[in-house]
Formats: structure tokens, sequence, C-alpha cells
């Protein structure tokens, strides 16, 4: 899987609503968000890519663009859980049948989601490492 492909999945999973106690909240993420900061294991991601980058939050579904490439699916969150949890699985896109476990933390008009690439767990912190198949984005609302 590309470079590329994996930033759509892991921004893909960042925009979904959050589902605490089967009551969805729509109005928690739903808008548009554009990523302010990025690292994949332990490295700055490349500014080029990150900017061409859109993530689109409507009630359980994401769309994610990276260029010209759209991924898109649902999220199902667990606010309830330290840190918050976020599960993406994709349903159109290159993520078409993967879920992502992630962890989240939603403040205001921003949003920082730590992605587990791999499908092998849940990341516990909001730090990526060397050698890792951790992403973690800094998400601003883009406004009106």
């Amino acid at each position: 899987m590309s470079v590329r492909s994996l930033l759509v999945l892991v921004l893909a999973f960042a925009c979904s609503p959050i589902i605490a106690k089967g009551v969805v909240r729509p109005d928690d993420l739903s808008g548009t968000w554009i990523p302010a900061a990025a690292e994949l294991a332990g490295v700055k991601y490349p500014d080029d890519v990150r900017k061409t980058i859109t993530l689109v939050v409507k009630d359980d579904k994401y769309t994610v663009t990276v260029g010209t490439l759209v991924d898109q699916g649902t999220m199902k969150l667990n606010a309830d859980a330290t840190p918050k949890e976020m599960d993406v699985t994709g349903t159109d896109g290159p993520n078409k049948g993967r879920t992502i476990l992630a962890i989240y933390e939603h403040t205001g008009d921003t949003l920082r989601i730590c992605y587990e690439l791999s499908g092998s767990g849940r990341p516990k912190q909001f730090k990526t490492d060397p050698g890792s198949t951790l992403f973690l984005v800094t998400y601003e609302r883009k406004k009106p």
C-alpha cells in the first residue's frame, strides 16, 4: 500500500461523528477538516502531500481526498474510552473493506488523531516512533 493510500485511510478515519452509548452526536466532528501537521513513524509528513488533503465528516461517514484520490467510509467513536477511540472502515476507495483503529481528541476547532496503519492494534498515546506504523494528524476545522 502506498504512502498516499495510507494517508487517505488515516484521514478518512478522522472524520467520523462521535458515538457514545449508542447516541450519535454528528455535530461534534461534522464539517471540513484540513491537516495542520502530520507525522508518520516519527517523521514529519511531507508538506506538499499534506496540503492536498481534505477530510469531510457528515454524520457517521467520512470522505478523505488526497490530491485526486478519494477514500470514503464510516467511523465509530467511543468517547467514553481514555483516550477516546475511533474505528474507521473504508467502504469505497483504496481502504475499502479495511478497518483502522485509532485514538482521538477533539477540542473546539482542533481534532487530533493517531492511527495504527498495520491493523495490529490501537495506539496507546498521541506519539509516533521510528519504525512504527503509527500516523498522527492534527486537523483544523475549515471556516466557511
